[in-house]
């Protein structure tokens, strides 16, 4: 393969390309691969979610996968086993200690990474891969700082690396249909949204790694996988700490950052009991197991209200904690009707109503008819290889949109100013919740952008 061009020499973009990017037409550089037709990547973070990105990368003609860096022994050769068993070359590997992927990012066999590590690692190291020339693809979380965001925005802008954030949420085919519908004005003119992370995460906070799930209820040094990061947040923090699901797709459909921008934002949260109660309850934990003590910051129920510059309201919810079935409980209102989400993610449930269409006045009806008729033209066209994909076949198009728009040079559907604003979402919740509620600004991070940026976020392309 010939060798890579050094990523630090890069080429202008066409004025359209970086109206779309939201750079300025003097600053807009992007990356030039020295082989379009192939992507090197390299992975950082090889747990659960890192090894699902390998999956789908090793079905790709298009891909090498080139390095991997991890400190965890176990996930690293469960990696290298996928990797072997498809028969691919065996990957150089970073396996020494919490920055021995700096030494990845030197090497020259790299174009772009996807960094699937914990939440605190996720920007800092997207920060290093743009300083060192690699494209990002950040799996999604919410930030620790405010200041994290401006920072990656602001290496972005400066090096002229994009970032990708990689939300797979925007691509569920549900979401997707009722998205086509808006475009189509089949609700109107949109009023309200909501959104939220909805899932049950007691048992994976408290893994001790002998089976998948509710397994014990230990955490931190003794936890396993999620256990081992994840629930130190519950511990430490009372916010939206992963806003990024239920933020995403709705954000898409009223153009945020593209004609449309967040503005402010308030959120409360309930007490918190639901991981007391799971570990005094478990058959390993009791009233005298040592973490039965433990304090736990996290409300179990976290609601934020967020305004936007063209009137629209959303509601997020964050709620792990309890017990309940898994939903995101999407909801789409617009002057015309409204799709309420009651499932998780099944192309045929849910429920909506138009007034004047619908056959009974003020009574529901299931939206499969809806989502077949303005089913995505990309679920149409990649149905068979979104097949067996993860999450119900959306991981096959954040990680389509990813590899295809670096091989054409084209901007990100889902770019940083987009990571920088969801991700914005959680620290700010944390002050709001601090001051009782009290409402917070949120950062334009486009400077402005926002307002001559235009909508194209699965608009017209195949990713």
């Amino acid at each position: 393969m010939p060798s890579s061009v050094n990523r630090r020499k890069f080429i202008a973009q066409s004025s359209m390309a970086s109206l779309a990017v939201g750079y300025s037409l003097s600053g807009i550089r992007a990356f030039a691969a020295a082989n379009k037709n192939r992507v090197r990547v390299g992975i950082i973070g090889t747990g659960m979610r890192g090894q699902s990105h390998i999956e789908m990368l090793l079905q790709r003609t298009d891909v090498d996968i080139t390095a991997l860096a991890d400190p965890d022994p176990r996930m690293m050769a469960d990696a290298l086993s996928l990797i072997q068993k498809a028969g691919k070359p065996t990957p150089i590997t970073f396996p020494q200690g919490n920055y021995d992927y700096k030494n990845l990012l030197k090497r020259e066999d790299v174009d772009a990474v996807i960094i699937a590590t914990p939440w605190e690692w996720h920007i800092p190291q997207a920060l290093d891969s743009v300083n060192a020339g690699k494209i990002p693809g950040v799996e999604v979380c919410g930030a620790l700082k405010l200041q994290d965001c401006w920072d990656i925005v602001n290496a972005s802008e400066k090096t002229g690396i994009p970032v990708m954030a990689l939300e797979n949420v925007c691509y569920r085919r549900d979401v997707l249909a009722v998205y086509n519908m808006v475009r189509k004005g089949v609700f109107g003119e949109l009023l309200h949204l909501q959104g939220g992370y909805e899932h049950d995460l007691r048992g994976v906070k408290f893994n001790d790694g002998q089976t998948p799930y509710n397994s014990g209820v230990e955490f931190g040094e003794k936890g396993f996988s999620e256990a081992k990061w994840r629930t130190p947040h519950s511990v430490n923090r009372n916010g939206e700490l992963y806003p990024t699901h239920g933020l995403g797709p709705v954000a898409m459909m009223i153009d945020i950052n593209r004609g449309n921008q967040l503005t402010r934002m308030s959120s409360v949260a309930t007490k918190a009991r639901g991981l007391h109660k799971y570990i005094v309850n478990h058959p390993k934990g009791g009233p005298n197991h040592p973490n039965a003590k433990v304090n736990f910051a996290l409300g179990d129920i976290v609601t934020s209200q967020i305004q936007t510059a063209n009137g629209e309201t959303i509601v997020l919810t964050h709620d792990t904690n309890s017990p309940r079935p898994y939903n995101l409980g999407f909801r789409v209102q617009g002057t015309e009707g409204i799709w309420q989400d009651n499932h998780a993610g099944e192309f045929t449930a849910g429920m909506m109503y138009f007034e004047g269409k619908s056959p009974k006045a003020h009574a529901w009806e299931n939206s499969e008819k809806y989502l077949k008729e303005y089913d995505h033209p990309l679920w149409k066209k990649y149905e068979s290889q979104a097949v067996g994909a993860g999450h119900g076949g959306m991981d096959f198009f954040v990680e389509n949109a990813f590899i295809e728009c670096i091989k054409r040079n084209a901007p990100f559907p889902i770019d940083v100013y987009d990571l920088a604003t969801w991700y914005a979402i959680t620290p700010l919740s944390e002050k709001s919740i601090a001051e009782g509620g009290q409402v917070q600004i949120i950062p334009d991070f486009t400077r402005g952008k926002w307002k001559t940026r235009t909508p194209d976020f699965c608009m017209g392309t195949d990713y």
